[in-house]
């Protein structure tokens, strides 16, 4: 499991503003092309990792070499953070990116001890909030509900404007659990119904939100 909050969340029980000072005092930013890799399945945790601009998605190959999408982070966004010694999931840029990097040692030295395992601990309980709503996604849901709640959720962060998709057809395939072929039909399906707009290929806007709400509940 990765573990990733916004940093302005209020469940969490370490400020939020000192985080974000720390991380900003100590850390290293970073310039990732779209689609290399931030750390890899497997890698030792050494790191803790913030999106300063653009968007950031971790994968998880399956013995079968299939891929599983984990999640998207954008700016503002903690990832990387592990209960266990490595990486569960490897780290891509999604687009072109930039991220914050710190040791670690160095957020435990500056912080203690306490405080980073406070983090961890807030973390997870997020992090299994979002699990248990992705697995509800993944097992319980038609195609359309699954395609429709997860634009939704996109929708959401900002509700007054057209989307922008970083994210392609397939990424959204490999986070669903749907072929890169239904999810193409599910989209056709929500803008000939006038629920969704996509006036390009990477962007769209709501144009009924209660349908669009009723489908993802």
């Amino acid at each position: 499991m990765t573990l990733a909050y916004p940093l302005d969340d209020h469940r969490t029980e370490v400020p939020a503003a000192g985080i974000t000072e720390l991380m900003d005092r100590v850390g290293v930013r970073m310039t990732y092309a779209r689609n290399e890799e931030i750390y890899g399945q497997g890698d030792d945790v050494e790191f803790l990792y913030r999106v300063v601009s653009g968007s950031v998605r971790t994968i998880r190959l399956t013995s079968d070499g299939r891929r599983q999408v984990g999640d998207f982070y954008y700016p503002g966004d903690l990832f990387g953070l592990e209960t266990g010694p490595d990486h569960r999931f490897s780290a891509e840029a999604l687009t072109d990116c930039i991220v914050l990097v710190v040791k670690r040692s160095s957020v435990r030295a500056a912080a203690g001890d306490a405080a980073l395992d406070r983090a961890i601990l807030s973390a997870t309980h997020r992090e299994l909030d979002r699990a248990q709503s992705h697995l509800l996604l993944l097992g319980r849901k038609t195609a359309q509900e699954k395609v429709a709640a997860f634009l939704l959720s996109l929708a959401e962060r900002v509700p007054d404007e057209s989307v922008e998709l970083a994210m392609g057809r397939q990424d959204m395939a490999d986070y669903l659990g749907l072929t890169i072929e239904t999810v193409s039909r599910m989209l056709s399906q929500l803008q000939a119904a006038s629920v969704v707009e996509f006036p390009a290929a990477r962007r769209f806007r709501v144009c009924k939100w209660e349908r669009l709400e009723e489908l993802a509940d």
